[in-house]
């Protein structure tokens, strides 16, 4: 059959199709009792055979508040201005909260922030330069298409066998990175400056690395851990239920252990070590 001229508009008027017959198949009481943001199971275990529990600290033991973000975007911003030189007009550039994901992809010498499926294609529509959205055909006519070979993809650390070509963002930590990555790159091109973006990504990767290998982010955090860190009474119960029932525990993180024992004695208590 001669294929639809708008492909785009066929294949969302058939998703939305698919998806509507869909929920006309599950009954409203069985779609109103599933947690869209829960965690399901690929596999069913028996907990009762698990003898012991490891925990991260980061995200997994301590939540942390939107102020967390802000305050590495901050002090990564002014690392570059203070030690890298970079204008200290890039000052007027604030954290968003709403502009990334994790997930996304980084082309280090093109400068572009995109979303890339399972299956190694660029999502058109989700490529940005700086802050703007890049045209699809402008996008297709630099990749010759819209697959990015493998070789090309990074893995969890950011390498590829082509050197530091796609780099994908995975972490929580990595969402003020790349919002940074996209405000100066904005502002370099807005002000027709000449850079070159391999070195950029370099330095606010460096920035990022030294929020946390130099102490800022702990130290901050420190002095005012209620703005920071999410009290959770679940956490104790959770670990006090575990030991009860005489699980053994232990916690492994890169963290400073001052850091995590202020931590731990703000959501789980004094006596935090006598669970693990």
């Amino acid at each position: 059959s001669t294929p639809p001229p708008d492909m785009k508009s066929y294949l969302w008027k058939s998703y939305n199709e698919a998806k509507r017959v869909t929920k006309d198949l599950v009954p409203s009481i069985m779609s109103n009792l599933l947690n869209p943001d829960a965690i399901f199971s690929n596999n069913e275990m028996s907990l009762s055979d698990i003898e012991i529990y490891g925990f991260d600290y980061d995200y997994t033991l301590v939540f942390y508040s939107k102020h967390l973000h802000t305050l590495i975007f901050n002090a990564a911003r002014d690392l570059l201005i203070n030690e890298h030189r970079y204008p200290a007009e890039i000052r007027k550039y604030d954290y968003d909260p709403n502009f990334a994901i994790r997930g996304l992809h980084y082309d280090v010498h093109r400068a572009l922030l995109m979303k890339i499926d399972a299956f190694h294609y660029i999502q058109l529509g989700t490529v940005y330069r700086g802050l703007s959205v890049v045209p699809d055909e402008e996008v297709i006519a630099m990749y010759d298409g819209s697959h990015v070979p493998l070789e090309q993809m990074s893995d969890f650390y950011g390498k590829s066998s082509q050197g530091h070509t796609m780099k994908q963002f995975m972490d929580i930590f990595s969402l003020p990175e790349m919002s940074l990555l996209s405000c100066v790159n904005e502002y370099f091109l807005k002000n027709n400056i000449d850079y070159e973006p391999v070195h950029l990504y370099k330095d606010v990767k460096d920035s990022i690395r030294d929020v946390h290998i130099k102490g800022i982010m702990y130290r901050a955090i420190e002095a005012d851990i209620e703005k920071y860190i999410c009290y959770a009474e679940q956490t104790r119960a959770v670990l006090a239920k575990l030991a009860a029932h005489g699980k053994k525990m232990f916690l492994i993180t890169n963290s400073p252990s001052s850091f995590v024992d202020r931590g731990m004695k703000f959501i789980v208590g004094k006596d935090w070590r006598d669970l693990f």
